[in-house]
């Protein structure tokens, strides 16, 4: 199945010295995403320099800009191919099997320290079936058990803190998950990404999960469609992934994001129990 969206942000900010901007805001350009067409404006009119990781596709875009005001905005028509599966034969991977590069997903990182609860992770979800059902399982505990609040975390607030505060936004709900993974040895991933369904519209977070040799996605928040989410960015935790990441002073001002469907696309079905990818095959921790 296949649907447009249009899509796009607008971020503002009040710089007050030389400050150096990253953005990674950009659609990641996938085989999965198709006919994408993009214009990225920045005022005033500076000049850029760009990165796109490899295998990966996150696509970085850094300006240096000097005191006043800076706007940034990003429009964009893609075309989404969502690949479903019955998750009920999706399975883990013995540790012997999983490729070497993807092994960087396994270990504890900034935002997720998976060390410290391992012990709770295997307490809770060590006697579930292997596999998809899962991790699914963990999203069902997430959801459950932790409230969306916003303002209960910020930009430093880690998976171990965020599950003793029972609370916090998508970027948490993603850590959290990511951290009982690989507590279990299943490697995953923070997901950046534009979200249809999402209200009020804004950047999400969700996870993916490395499982039968390919990403899978998942979100324990419950609150955009698995298969309506148009991929930025992945990464072991929210700090390789965020859109913006200003080093000087500045002031940020509101920030708008968009998503709907493109005009004669089809409605996405919704809220599915079938498994999502986001991927082809995957023989290491980027193919797409």
């Amino acid at each position: 199945m296949t649907v447009r969206y249009k899509l796009g942000c607008d971020l503002s900010y009040e710089v007050k010295g030389p400050t150096v901007f990253i953005f990674n805001l950009e659609v990641a350009k996938l085989h999965r995403h198709h006919d994408l067409v993009e214009r990225l404006t920045i005022t005033p009119d500076l000049p850029r320099r760009t990165y796109t990781v490899p295998d990966i596709n996150n696509r970085y875009v850094s300006v240096d800009a000097a005191s006043g005001p800076l706007h940034v905005r990003y429009e964009a028509e893609v075309t989404l191919d969502v690949f479903r599966a019955d998750p009920e034969p999706i399975n883990e991977m013995p540790l012997s099997l999983i490729p070497l590069d993807i092994m960087p997903f396994l270990l504890p990182s900034r935002f997720v320290p998976s060390d410290r609860l391992a012990a709770f992770a295997n307490r809770e979800f060590g006697s579930f079936p292997k596999g998809h059902r899962r991790v699914t399982a963990m999203c069902n505990w997430l959801y459950d058990n932790i409230d969306y609040q916003r303002g209960s975390s910020n930009g430093q607030t880690t998976a171990d803190e965020s599950l003793l505060l029972r609370a916090g936004v998508c970027r948490d709900f993603a850590h959290i998950g990511i951290a009982f993974c690989r507590a279990l040895s299943i490697p995953a991933r923070f997901v950046s990404c534009y979200a249809y369904g999402l209200e009020p519209g804004d950047f999400h977070a969700v996870f993916e999960a490395y499982l039968d040799g390919r990403w899978w996605l998942f979100d324990g928040t419950r609150q955009a469609n698995l298969d309506g989410l148009v991929r930025i960015g992945v990464g072991r935790d929210a700090a390789e992934i965020a859109f913006a990441s200003p080093f000087g002073e500045m002031e940020p001002g509101p920030v708008n994001v968009t998503i709907e469907h493109a005009d004669g696309s089809p409605e996405v079905p919704g809220r599915t129990t079938d498994a999502i990818s986001t991927e082809e095959p995957a023989p290491n921790a980027g193919a797409d």
